[in-house]
């Protein structure tokens, strides 16, 4: 008597997923950490219905993005209580396409101009490199400052052990 083993693997779609909406503080957060706990829930590795090729993920709203800082040791600064020496090392580039449109901003110039920039390209790095990934980001919601704008949505605070990884 052969025993028919049956295959029970679900496969997400994307006409039967409703995305769920997560609000997160980012004060004091350590920016690595804390993009790799963020791009685990935009890919929606975190729930266990994760297909790879279909976007499982869920919105994130993060407030206080200007806050956000760098590991390493702690230098002084006038206008910037969390700046640290990695902080003082990074930089961005970016380019344009043409010949010499390379351009390179440091990590204070970028904080001062686009605070929300910082933790974008390093949610975005983290991400899959393809398609998908545009889409994933677009469910990254970033604030500088306490407020949002996304209220109608109901979001929830983040689950603890989400931001577990966000613990040094």
């Amino acid at each position: 008597m052969a025993v028919e083993l049956v295959q029970r693997t679900t496969v997400a779609k994307n006409e039967t997923f409703v995305p769920e909406w997560y609000h997160v503080d980012g004060e004091g957060q350590i920016v690595g950490r804390f993009a790799s706990a963020i791009a685990m829930v935009l890919m929606g590795k975190h729930k266990p219905g994760y297909t790879p090729h279909v976007n499982t993920g869920d919105y994130v709203i993060v407030t206080n993005v200007e806050k956000v800082r760098f590991s390493g040791p702690e230098m002084a600064h006038d206008e910037h209580p969390r700046f640290t020496k990695k902080f003082a090392d990074k930089t961005y580039e970016s380019y344009s396409g043409y010949p010499s449109g390379r351009k390179i901003t440091t990590g204070l110039k970028m904080l001062e101009k686009h605070p929300e920039k910082i933790l974008e390209e390093a949610v975005r790095r983290m991400l899959p490199k393809n398609k998908l990934a545009r889409t994933m980001l677009k469910r990254l919601k970033l604030c500088v400052g306490p407020n949002h704008t996304h209220q109608a949505q109901n979001p929830v605070p983040m689950p603890e052990h989400l931001l577990e990884r966000c613990k040094s």
